[in-house]
């Protein structure tokens, strides 16, 4: 029972992130710079289409240029990948 309390608990903060991602409150590269434990175990794919005028195709393209998985998870980043996924997302 306890990890089903802390398994929604993490789902109710991610899918308030992703509002706040939406609405613009949050960036994105803020959050990959640092992300709070919550976030570690989210899919960086899932992240990215929660930004504002980023869709699947842009977000492929860029887990592309940037050789991450769609399936890597946040915490799962090497610095490198972090480093040019905060680039991308900064211009």
């Amino acid at each position: 029972m306890e990890a089903l309390k802390r398994a929604n608990h993490i789902r109710t903060k991610r899918a308030q992130l992703k509002r706040d991602l939406k609405a613009g409150k949050v960036r994105a590269h803020t959050l990959l710079i640092d992300p709070p434990e919550y976030v570690m175990t989210a899919k960086v794919f899932d992240l990215l289409l929660a930004v504002p005028k980023l869709g699947r195709v842009k977000v492929n393209r860029m887990l592309n240029q940037c050789r991450i998985s769609p399936s890597k998870t946040i915490g799962g980043l090497s610095e490198r990948q972090r480093g040019e996924l905060v680039s991308l997302l900064t211009r």
